[in-house]
């Protein structure tokens, strides 16, 4: 059960955009949360791009704020809108969908569901 990053990923010289897109799979169900990552060239981890609610509340990370868009009409399609782009922003995407469920015993039971990646290369 996975996001699958299809399109978008690629080439593209400073200042570019690119638009990636996740879908998740028809068997994940409850999902309440979808996070873009990425991981840049020799760095071993990975970094928080975007986030949205299901109820649309976003988050950036520091690095892309005001230049990446994360859109979400629902949860089981993401985009992440990636404009004014920089050489520093190369790296594998992925989306990442988290569940919560709410068990028998009354707790609520978090599960995240990782995407292929897909790399995204910014030319100076």
């Amino acid at each position: 059960l996975m996001c699958s990053c299809r399109r978008g990923g690629g080439l593209v010289q400073t200042g570019g955009s690119l638009r990636l897109s996740c879908e998740t799979s028809g068997m994940i169900t409850n999902i309440d949360k979808m996070y873009w990552y990425r991981q840049g060239p020799g760095k071993q981890q990975r970094e928080m791009v975007a986030s949205i609610t299901r109820s649309g509340h976003t988050n950036y990370g520091d690095s892309v704020e005001g230049r990446f868009t994360i859109i979400g009409d629902t949860m089981s399609t993401v985009y992440l809108q990636m404009n004014s782009l920089k050489p520093e922003d190369t790296g594998t995407y992925a989306c990442k969908a988290e569940t919560a469920t709410l068990t028998d015993g009354g707790s609520i039971l978090y599960e995240d569901y990782w995407g292929k990646g897909t790399l995204v290369t910014v030319s100076s």
